[in-house]
């Protein structure tokens, strides 16, 4: 183990903005992110060269009960207005913890900066949406820079009842143009265009551009999405298995005006690509005694040059 590597602090719990308590992660060659307990909100991710792949609003708002706009917001247990809550549900604005006790994750790794937060239903919380549940989410920083979000939801129900969520990782990537942006990978495939009252489309481009509000639901999307920012000449590449669903939304400039934690053009600098299951619910079947235990696994992997994310299904 070299000097450096001994040193290193790969994980720090301080304060944030307003006192909120983070935790930051770093790596050997450099690179990093920040995570508030606030929200279980990945809020910055940097490469070895000290550059932000993410967007974060320099209005973002880091006052409680308001979500934080940018990085990477929990959609749990609603996206949207999909739903009776209120947008994006709730698990973006409520306080985590740090989880001591994590089960055993199904692989093995060497991975040195991460954290375990976790997520209880409160009472309060069973008011607006009459469920129990358990919600665990691993974030880790892996040596080569690369980003992983696994979340781990558990149906703690006592009735027997199962329940059933959509699901984001509302994911906004930093580039430095959006009319210089491309994704890839989308093309021929049906989608939900939000803009129109949710009306199902066919992709017809070889690519996804942007010269006007854009905010799109892709069905059955493939294990590899690219998004090229031209520009920087850098390429991420979202690959996931079992998140069928995958959102593309910029606000474009009317919008940005009207949100009051969004600067009005910083709609050129931002995308966001997400990994989700929106058109078919997830459903979870409670535990019964202890005979069968269900347990939705969703990970999101983020490269420099590549973003992974799975949705597993494990029983046992």
């Amino acid at each position: 183990m070299s000097r450096a590597d001994k040193e290193l602090v790969y994980v720090e719990h301080c304060k944030g903005v307003n006192g909120l308590e983070k935790v930051v992660l770093r790596e050997v060659r450099g690179c990093s992110a920040e995570v508030y307990l606030y929200g279980g909100h990945v809020t910055s991710w940097k490469n070895e060269h000290g550059e932000e792949l993410l967007f974060l609003s320099s209005k973002a708002n880091f006052n409680p009960p308001k979500a934080i706009r940018g990085g990477i917001p929990i959609c749990f247990p609603q996206f949207s207005n999909l739903g009776p809550l209120e947008s994006h549900g709730f698990a973006r604005n409520r306080f985590w913890s740090i989880d001591n006790d994590p089960p055993p994750f199904p692989t093995n790794s060497s991975n040195k900066a991460f954290v375990d937060l976790i997520l209880k239903h409160s009472e309060e919380d069973v008011k607006i949406w009459p469920h129990r549940y358990e919600y665990r989410l691993r974030i880790t920083l892996g040596p080569g820079g690369d980003l992983m979000l696994t979340s781990r939801i558990r149906n703690m129900n006592t009735d027997g009842k199962p329940f059933s969520f959509t699901f984001a990782y509302h994911t906004y990537f930093a580039v430095t143009d959006i009319s210089e942006v491309r994704v890839e990978g989308l093309e021929t495939l049906d989608y939900l265009d939000n803009l129109k009252n949710r009306e199902r489309f066919t992709e017809q481009g070889d690519a996804i551009t942007f010269e006007s509000e854009l905010d799109r639901v892709y069905l059955s999307t493939p294990t590899k999405i690219a998004i090229l920012d031209h520009e920087r000449k850098r390429t991420f590449v979202l690959r996931k298995d079992g998140l069928p669903d995958a959102v593309v939304w910029n606000p474009w400039d009317r919008k940005a005006r009207a949100m009051p934690d969004f600067g009005d053009d910083e709609y050129k600098h931002m995308l966001c690509v997400e990994a989700a299951s929106i058109e078919k619910p997830i459903t979870l079947k409670p535990e019964h005694c202890n005979l069968v235990k269900r347990l939705i696994t969703v990970s999101c992997l983020l490269y420099r040059h590549s973003l992974h994310s799975e949705l597993v299904l494990l029983a046992n």
